[in-house]
């Protein structure tokens, strides 16, 4: 038997273990409930949002590598080529067009028009969509009749009412020209044809990509990437604004068709599909560099992002064919600001190119 003082030493030893797990558990707890709180802090007491920075990254994911069918490899080579033959005014018609012509590194890849003009002078249809990262895209045109970047490149020179050229013109022209030879040899084993040329133009478009932006730095760890303004409006995208229903996914696209209201005689989508219930409908634009391509819309009636935001807020011109999820937002002043600032934050800096010197 134990003598009393033992009973006590062993009562106080057995006290201390409980009191050291007790502790322990209390010091995990007030860790969990620590991180809570960094989370919680992550939201200034000025602030008027409620989701936290990493509820915010939760939505969001990077835009990853760009996607490279296996019947045309990138190679430095062929990106000049291309570059080179996406510059060339020589191409069109009447020689004085190029895709430069509309798809400007000064204007966002587009031509900060509301319709181009084309062959001639012609006034086009659509506002020229931007070349940035429409290597991600599953279709292009806004009405979605291309599949891939190269069935695009020879869309606008075989138009009439663009560059107007006919591929065996095309062909010849670029065999015409002696500079251009040794480069397809290098390429291409000297073959000169119309499916090598938009292979070489369409891999220099995938060379056109924006994600470096300050929405990316954030979305990789980065608190300070993204102001207050900017994470407020972030949270307006991806709740009140609804914006993320069309703009989703890394390129801000869900590469769908949607009729957001316009009033407008352009049938969109229906060209290629023939369905009614495609009418007016039109391909979702990634939001990557758009603050240096307005002016907006499939027509460019809109000349600036708040007037795109103040569309989309009042729910659309109430088309018959609106799509259901236009609907009036009810933004605030404040809200309107701080979504327009976090687009910014998305646009980025638009990438530069250097213009090479055309072969003879």
């Amino acid at each position: 038997m134990l003598r009393r003082g033992g009973v006590v030493l062993f009562f106080l030893f057995i006290l201390s273990l409980m009191t050291g797990c007790n502790g322990e558990e209390a010091a995990v707890d007030g860790e969990l409930n620590q991180e809570q709180q960094e989370a919680k802090e992550s939201i200034p007491a000025s602030s008027p949002r409620t989701l936290t920075d990493s509820e915010l990254r939760g939505y969001f994911e990077p835009l990853g590598p760009v996607p490279v069918p296996k019947d045309n490899p990138m190679t430095e080579e062929k990106v000049e080529l291309g570059k080179t033959l996406f510059v060339d005014h020589r191409l069109s018609g009447d020689q004085t067009l190029s895709c430069l012509s509309c798809h400007a590194p000064g204007a966002g890849y587009a031509d900060n028009k509301a319709k181009s003009k084309g062959f001639e002078g012609v006034l086009l249809d659509r506002h020229t969509p931007s070349v940035i990262n429409t290597a991600y895209y599953d279709e292009l045109f806004w009405d979605g009749r291309a599949n891939s970047l190269e069935e695009q490149a020879l869309g606008p020179i075989q138009n009439p009412m663009e560059m107007n050229q006919t591929l065996d013109g095309l062909v010849e022209t670029v065999e015409g020209i002696e500079g251009y030879q040794p480069m397809f040899d290098e390429v291409f084993d000297g073959k000169i044809n119309a499916e090598n040329i938009a292979k070489a133009i369409a891999a220099f478009e995938r060379t056109i990509i924006l994600d470096d932006t300050k929405h990316d730095r954030f979305i990789a760890g980065d608190n300070d990437a993204l102001t207050e303004q900017e994470k407020f409006g972030m949270e307006i995208f991806v709740t009140k604004g609804n914006c993320l229903t069309c703009h989703s996914g890394p390129n801000f696209t869900d590469n769908n068709y949607h009729h957001v209201g316009i009033d407008s005689d352009d049938p969109g989508r229906y060209d290629v599909t023939q369905e009614e219930e495609d009418m007016g409908k039109f391909r979702t634009m990634g939001l990557r560099g758009i603050a240096a391509t307005a002016p907006y819309m499939h027509d460019g009636r809109f000349d600036t992002i708040e007037e795109v935001v103040d569309y989309y807020d009042r729910g659309g011109d109430g088309h018959v064919n609106q799509s259901e999820f236009i609907q009036p937002l009810g933004l605030t002043e404040e809200e309107k600001e701080a979504l327009v600032a976090y687009l910014h934050a998305i646009s980025g800096d638009v990438p530069e190119i250097d213009i090479p010197e055309l072969p003879e």
